[in-house]
């Protein structure tokens, strides 16, 4: 199944530096910085044709999402892999997002603790970390233990190798997705 990735507020989040990083470690060449507004990268496939990126470098330009969404159309090509899995290496921040998981561990505290979630992140199961206070903590805990799928909503950030939900709220069980 081909994907296409649409969404300009996930593509909003990408980090330039970030997109940059990648292309460096996929062998790509930058041959020419546009001042500070651009860049534009090139790799020869494996019939031999140069394919070109134009990495825009400024976020708050109003076509930086289809710019980055024609960046990512490119690496599906010439990668031969999808935009999810393309995206799911450049994704370091995600706001407002709406997470739907499986809480796989608790560290006890007397009325807050930290929950880590098995979700799914732009397409990959992922461990995501978040810090929860009373009440929450405690239904928290109560999934753990049943082993009942909740839906959450936050910022996500990558930190290293690992995901954070920060500010969570709205975080309920999915009784609907619970099948007891």
């Amino acid at each position: 199944m081909k994907v296409t990735v649409r969404d300009p507020e996930i593509l909003k989040c990408l980090e330039p530096e970030r997109v940059r990083t990648y292309l460096q470690q996929h062998h790509w060449q930058e041959v020419r910085q546009l001042e500070d507004t651009a860049s534009i990268w090139t790799r020869q496939d494996e019939i031999g044709e140069e394919l070109e990126i134009l990495l825009p470098l400024k976020p708050e330009f109003l076509d930086f999402p289809r710019r980055m969404a024609e960046v990512l159309q490119t690496l599906e090509i010439s990668e031969q892999t999808s935009q999810l899995d393309i995206l799911s290496d450049l994704v370091t921040y995600v706001p407002n997002i709406t997470l739907q998981g499986i809480v796989t561990n608790v560290q006890e505290g007397a009325t807050m603790g930290t929950v880590t979630l098995m979700g799914i992140v732009v397409g990959k199961l992922r461990r995501i970390q978040l810090n929860l206070t009373e009440p929450i903590y405690e239904l928290a805990v109560k999934a753990y233990q049943a082993r009942i799928p909740v839906i959450c909503q936050g910022e996500l950030k990558k930190q290293g190798r690992s995901f954070v939900l920060q500010h969570p709220h709205h975080f309920t069980l999915d009784l609907d997705a619970w099948v007891g």
